[in-house]
């Protein structure tokens, strides 16, 4: 695996899956002698609030009650 100039890799899918990485998950790399460890950072290490809420974001994304307005018809209440 090669490393970008901006100290990019890709995670391999397998191992994606396997930590139920995903867009937008949080990773934490550490340390152990001369080995890296790579994991996905749970909501308390993000920081209590905001995960919690970055959850209720994931959860309800895509979904919302227009109150039977079409979405054209909201995005012109947003514009106005």
């Amino acid at each position: 695996m090669r490393v970008t100039e901006k100290g990019q890799v890709t995670i391999p899918r397998n191992v994606r899956r396997k930590l139920g990485i995903v867009p937008g998950s949080e990773v934490e790399f550490s340390l152990q002698d001369d080995v890296a460890i790579l994991r996905r950072a749970s909501p308390s290490d993000v920081g209590g609030e905001v995960a919690e809420f970055m959850d209720h974001i994931r959860r309800h994304k895509g979904t919302m009650d227009l109150g039977g307005m079409s979405a054209d018809e909201f995005l012109k209440l947003l514009r106005d």
